[in-house]
């Protein structure tokens, strides 16, 4: 089943982004190499495709987990929650209708 994984950014977060995002993407890139992940993406802090030094104010991903536990577990492993990028997430069951 897919879970969606929203996460909120702390404030003035761009510089931990920058810091961490490589190990951040290199999970994502496990997901998508699995067939796991049905998108991915930040969402920007100013109405941009690229917000510049305002940053963004959080992400969100859906993937295909076996639980919500599993779910749970592997966001709460982020490198951007353990690095503080994120003040904090919410994970749901998601149901894909379109397209």
């Amino acid at each position: 089943m897919y879970y969606m994984i929203y996460s909120e950014d702390i404030a003035n977060s761009l510089s931990l982004r920058l810091e961490h995002r490589p190990a951040h993407l290199a999970r994502l890139q496990q997901l998508a190499e699995a067939g796991r992940l049905l998108l991915a993406g930040p969402t920007p802090a100013v109405d941009s495709a690229d917000p510049g030094a305002a940053g963004f104010s959080g992400s969100l991903v859906v993937a295909e987990f076996m639980s919500l536990s599993e779910a749970q577990d592997w966001a709460a492993a982020d490198p951007f929650i353990l690095h503080g990028v994120y003040a904090r997430s919410t994970v749901k069951p998601f149901k894909k209708v379109l397209p």
